[in-house]
């Protein structure tokens, strides 16, 4: 065929379903005579339970049951990633409860009005305990412990021997104590389940859940209730975010599949916006303490990092995040000759902190890119200079870094050139002194960041691909996309290497009985992965179809070929030729459709990479900032559709720079939440956003057929620094080194004053003392970094 569709810009086929309403999610599923669950929520971050009465809830009108985890007698719940097996947890909880918002009791209606109502009659008797809520202060020897029997909050915890002589031989060093503060996944739509589990043994349950990962929620389910794999099906419908929100069964989850296999009849709930911003396990959660170590020229000696994962209540494995993937990408873009770690997941009582939009990768960027330009302004030298002087070389590639990532492909300056070109960074400059040498109140910030991040490796992905007998084509895949574009993209590849019109070409995800395993979808891996495991089904179906056409054509298989105007034909010969329905027939007359499943393992994790520049305004009279422009430029490796990885990039780019202005999870110091509604916490409308320039350089990654490295998560690496960075650059000249996000005008006018007054606030603190206590890292934890991370 002539050409390729690979590369060219293709609207995405799903959107007219959803945009015309005529999509179909968990919530409006019409399930008859579905029973509906409401849940007695903790009022208390830390308390004892004495007593739960539901005398009077059980007798309410409407009322099927009334559960607690006594009446339930269920076991442990299993989690996505283990940090500490002490730190176990139950669907409901049982002696204690360990923040605000913890289900404590489920009711049961007919209706969720008479759920709710009956909410208000179930009589607990909880006995207040004192509470730890900030993961630097629960780690003070005296401080209130979630779980007596670990001794500490501390669920995990290890440090690289030797730490303090990584900075040897360095003329300069800069230190920092950072926050990448707790955010809220807040996808459109919460959490939500249908669950139906008839009576009968003899039956199959059907759960349809709103999940990232439907196998892996299968899974879970059998653990949980010891069923075979055949007697249970997961449907994932449309799915309105997930963010890394939607892995594994959560504790409602499991109390309404429970509820339906004792009551026979189809059970379901969904969550509520209050109930999503308490509960659901929330991101990021670091404090960082980091320390850089350079020499006069501006080169860098070694890399200190000790940080602290806020796991949150039970463990939540977003705390090890601070152990594992911030650790691995903590070299970032750099060469960096020594680095030594540290990471501790602490417990305190807040929600479970889980994965989010990167999941450890934003906030090594955030730690390092900070450090880079404290340096800079250290050394008195231009942030990109800097930059420049410690990139990876792109003939260094494959390239192994100090904490074990094996990086595939790079060239780290290539982005940086072309987002400060786009950006006009001389005349930015030009302006910024300007107005500083005006005296303007309104000041001008030029901000960057270099990234590299870990997508796509670790299992593999199944799929299949279907000559139909109409000619068309059937694709399924193991992936479970929710907005990415999956139905788009994959058509594309199957289209392009077939010949077969994208609306020829059918679609099919999500459903347990349909596709027998995946991975779902995470960590950026849908189309370097699930993408190259249709390619190579598409490719064998290719094969086939031209070993049919041989013996139709009376050719040989290597003079067979795909012709321009997508049909199989012996090369040379334009009459000689056979469409795709009559293949999918002869196929049939040989005794089986003309289909192949595949399991497609990807050669390794891959590394996008890239670079963003933030330009804000500062008003230092009242410490308001406005960002003006953000230029992005992400490399992603080969690039199928731009339109997909641009709606990736702006998305991405838009959380960081909600992440680097306003949103923030907050809690007072009983642990009770402070931004459980969107009138408290500061999602940013389309106005608060500047418009985003976005572009893109390709170094393709010989890891996977496609070439292709992650997006979906890339921008959201890159944005954040940059729009910090472009804050303090603001008000560097003031005095200012430093200022922790959210940069909300409060903290913004705080650093000003305290700058102009001649006490800047010092950007460093001294660590926690228990970072000593910790147990040294073998070396086997640091083997094979990249795929634990993936």
């Amino acid at each position: 065929m002539a050409g390729s569709l690979l590369g060219t810009e293709v609207r995405r086929v799903e959107d007219p379903e959803l945009l015309r309403g005529h999509g179909t999610y968990v919530g409006n599923l019409q399930i008859e005579g579905a029973l509906h669950v409401a849940f007695v929520r903790s009022p208390f971050a830390h308390a004892l339970i004495n007593s739960i009465d539901v005398t009077e809830a059980a007798k309410a009108p409407g009322v099927v049951a009334v559960y607690t985890a006594e009446d339930l007698g269920m076991p442990e719940l299993p989690v996505f990633i283990e940090v500490n097996a002490q730190c176990a947890r139950r669907p409901l909880a049982t002696e204690r409860v360990r923040f605000v918002g913890e289900p404590v009791a489920a009711v049961v209606a007919e209706t969720p009005v008479a759920a709710a109502d009956a909410l208000e009659l179930v009589d607990v008797d909880y006995e207040p305990l004192p509470v730890a809520v900030d993961p630097e202060s629960a780690l003070e020897p005296d401080a209130p412990q979630q779980f007596p029997e670990l001794g500490s909050n501390i669920a995990a915890g290890e440090r690289d021997e030797d730490e303090a002589a990584v900075l040897d031989g360095a003329d300069v060093v800069v230190r920092a104590r950072m926050e990448n503060q707790r955010l809220a996944v807040a996808p459109m739509e919460g959490n939500a389940i249908v669950a139906v589990v008839p009576a009968d043994d003899e039956f199959d349950a059907t759960v349809h859940v709103s999940t990232q990962m439907p196998h892996g929620f299968k899974s879970a389910v059998q653990k949980v209730f010891g069923w075979d794999a055949d007697r249970i099906r997961v449907v994932t419908p449309h799915v309105g975010g997930g963010f890394g929100g939607k892995v594994g069964v959560v504790p409602e989850h499991a109390v309404v599949i429970e509820a339906a296999r004792r009551l026979g009849k189809p059970v379901r709930w969904t969550e509520t916006r209050s109930e999503n911003l308490q509960a659901m396990p929330q991101g990021r959660a670091q404090v960082q303490f980091g320390e850089l170590g350079l020499r006069s020229d501006g080169t860098i000696v070694g890399l200190r990092c000790r940080v602290i994962g806020d796991a949150g209540a039970y463990a939540g494995f977003g705390g090890a995040l601070a152990l594992g993937p911030t650790r691995t990408m903590s070299q970032g873009v750099y060469r960096i000759p020594k680095i030594a770690y540290a990471g501790i997941a602490a417990l305190t009582n807040t929600a479970p902190v889980g994965a989010f939009r990167g999941a450890g990768r934003p906030e090594a960027a955030a730690m390092l890119e900070r450090l880079m330009d404290l340096a800079a302004a250290e050394l008195d030298l231009d942030p990109a200079e800097i930059r420049r002087r410690n990139f990876l070389r792109p003939e260094e590639f494959p390239y192994t870094t100090v904490t074990g990532a094996g990086y595939d492909t790079g060239d780290y300056d290539l982005p940086l050139r072309e987002a400060l070109r786009l950006a006009g960074y001389e005349d930015l400059r030009e302006e910024q002194a300007r107005r500083i040498e005006a005296g303007e109140p309104v000041l001008l910030g030029i901000g960057m960041s270099a990234y590299v991040e870990i997508t796509g490796g670790g299992a593999g992905e199944w799929a299949s691909v279907e000559v139909r007998r109409d000619g068309g084509a059937s694709i399924k895949v193991g992936t479970s996309g929710h907005g990415q574009g999956h139905p788009t993209s994959f058509s594309m590849i199957v289209s392009d290497l077939l010949g077969i019109p994208m609306e020829s070409v059918t679609f099919l995800q999500s459903d347990t009985a349909a596709v027998p395993r995946g991975g779902g979808t995470g960590g950026s891996r849908s189309l370097q992965v699930g993408g190259s495991a249709i390619r190579q089904a598409a490719d064998l179906v290719l094969q086939r179809a031209k070993e049919l056409a041989a013996s139709r054509l009376e050719a040989s298989v290597e003079d067979i070929e795909l012709t321009e105007d997508g049909r199989i034909g012996v090369a040379g010969v334009p009459t000689a030729t056979m469409s795709w329905a009559e293949l999918a027939k002869a196929a049939e007359d040989d005794g089986e459709p003309l289909a192949v499943e595949t399991d497609f393992k990807p050669g390794g994790a891959t590394f996008p990479f890239g670079a963003h520049v933030s330009v804000v305004e500062v008003d230092t009279e009242t410490g308001y900032v406005r960002p003006l422009r953000h230029i992005a430029v992400d490399d992603c490796g080969r690039v199928l559709n731009p339109l997909i990885v641009r709606g990736q990039q702006h998305g991405g780019a838009v959380q960081g720079i909600s992440q680097a202005l306003w949103e923030q999870v907050s809690y007072d110091e009983d642990g009770n939440p402070i931004t459980a509604t969107f009138a408290d916490y500061h999602v940013p409308s389309a106005a608060d956003v500047p418009n985003l320039e976005a572009s893109n350089t390709e170094t393709p990654s010989p890891r996977n057929p496609l070439g292709a490295k992650g997006i979906g998560e890339s921008a959201t690496v890159g944005s954040t620094p940059a729009v910090q960075n472009a804050v303090v650059d603001a008000l560097r000249h003031l005095g200012v080194r430093h200022i922790d996000i959210p940069a909300t005008p409060q903290r913004v006018w705080k650093a000003i004053q305290a700058a102009r007054g001649g006490s800047p606030i010092s950007p460093w603190r001294e660590p926690p003392a228990a970072f000593d206590t910790l147990p040294v890292r073998s070396e086997s934890a640091s083997a094979d970094a990249d795929e634990a991370v993936a």
